[in-house]
């Protein structure tokens, strides 16, 4: 079995717990739906990242929201890059799995989509 990378993009609206848990919850949700992962086990570790406009609270607490109170998170800035889109919510997650790279299914919602217009299966 091996570790394939899973990534996924969100965006909100506002910095406000609230829509920064929710459009998380969302984005796992559409990740573990899309990929076929069924339990927590299979997932490595998880890294989140934000915006430097969004510092409201952590998206890793919508992961352990969601029960993922075993796998390792860690949440981080995305570095200023000028121009690039504002309050974005990124996740890699490594999983563990017997699909190939290729099969694995990247999930970008909302605004995000934008970022990676050829990523169009799971949108």
């Amino acid at each position: 079995m091996a570790v394939r990378g899973v990534r996924g993009a969100t965006s909100v609206e506002v910095d406000v717990p609230e829509q920064i848990l929710a459009a998380t919850r969302e984005l796992l949700e559409k990740i573990f739906l899309a990929n076929e992962i069924h339990v927590f086990d299979e997932i490595t570790s998880a890294m989140f990242t934000t915006t430097p406009d969004l510092t409201s609270t952590f998206p890793a607490e919508a992961a352990r929201e969601l029960g993922m109170s075993q796998v390792p998170l860690l949440c981080a800035c995305e570095i200023p890059v000028p121009n690039s889109m504002p309050r974005c919510i990124r996740v890699l997650l490594h999983v563990n799995t017997e699909k190939k790279q290729a099969d694995v299914t990247h999930v970008y919602l909302h605004e995000a989509k934008k970022l990676r217009p050829d990523v169009t299966s799971a949108q």
